[in-house]
């Protein structure tokens, strides 16, 4: 009798750890259907572009241009950038088209969306004669283990697959080596490197190296810098990183013996709006523009230290101009045409003015003026979808830019929140000065 009871208050201690697994096993079904049909529907859109392209003479640049357009009209929708609209589009028809197999075993809940991509980037180089049987033998791998114990398996698989030798696949993906930025938080962001790996361990390994040399011969330095160097090790080692690549000359330089080359010379450009407070003292955030937000300090060491930047100072309150650098022509114009603008004015766009190009939003052929009412900044995609598509933008007035989808909805780009404000000076009225109506 005792275990009868004991059993009957398990199960109503469980009910309420059952109903929670059911719900969440139909939300995941839920999910997967959602997921695959906006796959799907992604796919379609790239498919459509593809056949807008059509037999055009200039086909790349065709289907280039309609993909853009399509995905800036469904970013528009979906409340997303274009660009990741786009990317989004391109993954969606590897999938749909090139990895059936895998997408079927999804659909069925064998396999789940992690293992899905893990399979496509494995097979991301493999030619289409060999996919086919990875895919197959990747699907009942990933049937029987979770995404992170897979992941290792597939991609040595993969290799094992490849009919080209590791050297020759290493020797085309070194052509893809790149830097990319990557914002992050509190006024920090990480900076991404591709390259081949054994250059990676020996900028590694030297940073690793300079850095204990640092801390090693603190004693040897004077007692101020003993008991202020705290660093430790990561710190110091990313610290020689941003000395060696700010500072540093360029290996290929063939002037670098000189005082001034044409890579030597070469130094950042970033772009800054500081606020007059962050100046004066206030510890107020200023704006990388396009990227993220850096504090008081630096954007102070920056504007006073450095005198290659341009510095565009601005009163909190009114928003006048306070003070500007001497600057490119047409310098007035310019100028305010980057404080007004900060980014490219495409909706969702962040690509920074100084990236972008100053467009004349009614045609400089057809009559368009070179005034600040008919020129905003966009970024040189934009400015080639705006040339080539059916997107259309007039201004409005005030800065407000007015964009039209080809499928006609109508999207608003007022200007950023204002950097800088031009206000006529107020002067004090005479006693002839007729009263006002």
């Amino acid at each position: 009798m005792t275990s009868w009871h004991g059993t009957i208050g398990t199960r109503e201690r469980l009910a309420p750890l059952a109903d929670i697994a059911h719900e969440a096993v139909m939300a995941e079904k839920l999910l997967t259907r959602a997921q695959i049909v906006q796959l799907q529907v992604l796919a379609r859109a790239g498919q459509l572009a593809e056949q807008q392209a059509g037999d055009s003479p200039a086909r790349v640049q065709a289907h280039d241009m309609a993909l853009r357009a399509i995905a800036a009209e469904l970013g528009g929708l979906m409340h997303l950038t274009d660009r990741a609209v786009q990317r989004r589009i391109t993954r969606a028809r590897t999938i749909v088209e090139d990895y059936a197999a895998s997408l079927a075993a999804w659909r069925a809940g064998s396999i789940t969306r992690a293992h899905v991509d893990i399979i496509v980037d494995a097979g991301a180089e493999l030619p289409a004669d060999i996919r086919l049987p990875f895919e197959a033998v990747a699907i009942q791998r990933c049937r029987r283990d979770t995404p992170n114990r897979v992941r290792a398996e597939i991609e040595m698989l993969a290799l094992r697959m490849h009919p080209r030798t590791f050297t020759e696949r290493h020797q085309d993906a070194a052509a893809h080596r790149a830097v990319r930025l990557v914002p992050g938080r509190d006024g920090m962001s990480d900076v991404v490197a591709t390259v081949p790996t054994v250059i990676a361990e020996g900028i590694h390994d030297r940073l690793t190296r300079q850095a204990r040399a640092i801390i090693d011969t603190r004693t040897e330095r004077s007692s101020d810098v003993v008991d202020t160097d705290g660093r430790t090790i990561d710190q110091v080692r990313a610290d020689v990183f941003a000395d060696l690549l700010l500072a540093g000359t360029p290996a290929l330089d063939d002037t670098r013996d000189a005082t001034a080359g044409p890579l030597g010379a070469i130094r950042a450009h970033v772009q800054v709006v500081i606020p007059a407070l962050a100046l004066s003292g206030t510890e107020v955030p200023c704006d990388l523009v396009g990227r993220t937000p850096i504090d008081a300090a630096t954007a102070r060491r920056l504007a006073g230290d450095t005198p290659s930047w341009e510095r565009l100072v601005t009163d909190p309150v009114t928003h006048t101009v306070l003070a500007v650098d001497t600057y490119r022509v047409p310098p007035p114009l310019r100028r305010h045409l980057r404080a007004r603008d900060q980014h490219c004015r495409f909706p969702g766009c962040r690509v920074p003015a100084i990236r972008s190009e100053i467009d004349h939003t009614h045609d400089h052929a057809l009559g368009g003026r070179t005034e600040r009412a008919n020129l905003a900044h966009l970024c040189q995609r934009h400015h080639s979808m705006k040339q080539f598509t059916a997107w259309k933008v007039r201004q409005l007035g005030g800065g407000v830019l007015e964009w039209t989808s080809p499928l006609g909805r109508i999207y608003r780009e007022d200007a950023p929140t204002p950097a800088v404000a031009f206000a006529p000076a107020r002067r004090k009225p005479h006693t002839h000065d007729p009263a006002p109506f």
